[in-house]
C-alpha cells in the first residue's frame, strides 16, 4: 500500500493515505491497537462514493514512527490534530475503532470544533481491569507481540467467523505479528490507562456508537455507558460480531456508518 508522511508532535512522522474524491468532505479513520490503516479496506468502497477518506497509522503502528513511550490517549489525539493542521484540514468526520474510538472520545471532548461528526466503534471509555494489561505487556516484552496473536484473534472475532473466513483471519494475524514491541507497549499503556467517562458529557458533536454483540474486549455494556453520557448519541449493536465488527459484518457496519455520515446533522 502506498502512503505519504506528515510530521506531528516531536518531529514524529505519521503515515497517511487519501482515497476518494478530492473535493468531498473528509472522513478520518483511526485504527485499533495492533492494526494499521489496512483494517479499513472493507469500508472504502462504501465511503469513497461520498467522502474523501483519510486513513493513518497511529504512532507506534504500521509505517508511522515509534517514539519512546508510554503514550496517553490525549497525546495520540493531539497527533490527529497535528496531522489535520499539517494537511490544511478544518472540520472532519472522525471514525475510530477500539483504540481509535478512545482517541475519538478525546477529540470530541477537547476538539469538538474540529469535528462534523463522531463514530465510536467497538470501544470503551474505561478499562475496568488493568491487571490483564500487566500480563500482556510482560508477555510482549518477553516473547514478542506475535505471542499475543492467538488470544487476540479469539477476542476480535467470533468462532464462526474464524472458521468461515480463514483468509481474513490470516491477514489480521499477520498484522498483529508485525506490530513492533515498543509501539505495542507504548500504545497499550494509553489503552490500559484510559479513563474518559467523566468527560464524555463534554461531547456535543453528533455521535454514533457501534458495538459488536459478542465483543469481550469492549462490551455492549461499556458502549451503553458512552451512549448514556453523550447527549443525543445513537447506539447500534451489530449482531453476530465481536471486536472488529467492521471486518466481521462489513455490510451492516458500512450501512450504519454511511447512513449516519450522510444524515443531516443538528
Amino acid at each position: 500500500m502506498t502512503h505519504e508522511y506528515v510530521t506531528v508532535q516531536g518531529g514524529a512522522r505519521l503515515a497517511y493515505r487519501f482515497d476518494g474524491p478530492a473535493d468531498a468532505p473528509v472522513v478520518v479513520l483511526s485504527n485499533s491497537l495492533m492494526s494499521t490503516m489496512a483494517m479499513w479496506e472493507p469500508q472504502l468502497p462504501a465511503l469513497t462514493r461520498h467522502f474523501r477518506v483519510l486513513r493513518h497509522d497511529t504512532r507506534g503502528h504500521g509505517a508511522s514512527d515509534t517514539t519512546p513511550g508510554p503514550y496517553t490517549i490525549g497525546f495520540l489525539a493531539d497527533d490527529v490534530i497535528a496531522m489535520l493542521d499539517a494537511l490544511g484540514l478544518g472540520q472532519v468526520h472522525f471514525v475510530g475503532l477500539s483504540m481509535g474510538g478512545m482517541i475519538g472520545q478525546q477529540l470530541g471532548a477537547a476538539y469538538g470544533d474540529r469535528l462534523l461528526s463522531l463514530a465510536l466503534c467497538d470501544t470503551t471509555s474505561e478499562m475496568p481491569d488493568s491487571s490483564v494489561w500487566k500480563q500482556r505487556l510482560e508477555t510482549a516484552r518477553r516473547d514478542g507481540v506475535a505471542s499475543l496473536a492467538e488470544g487476540t484473534i479469539q477476542r476480535w472475532f467470533t468462532p464462526g467467523f474464524i472458521a468461515r473466513e480463514p483468509a481474513t483471519v490470516k491477514r489480521i494475524r499477520a498484522g498483529i505479528e508485525a506490530t513492533g514491541v515498543e509501539g505495542y507497549i507504548a500504545c497499550s499503556c494509553a489503552v490500559r490507562d484510559v479513563a474518559q467517562t467523566a468527560t464524555l458529557h463534554l461531547i456535543t458533536t453528533p455521535t454514533l456508537i457501534i458495538a459488536g454483540e459478542f465483543d469481550p474486549a469492549c462490551t455492549v455494556a461499556q458502549a451503553e455507558v458512552i451512549h448514556r453520557e453523550i447527549a443525543g448519541s445513537r447506539l447500534e449493536v451489530i449482531r453476530d460480531a465481536a471486536h472488529l465488527s467492521n471486518l466481521e459484518q462489513p455490510e451492516r457496519f458500512n450501512q450504519l456508518l454511511t447512513d449516519f455520515l450522510l444524515a443531516p446533522k443538528r
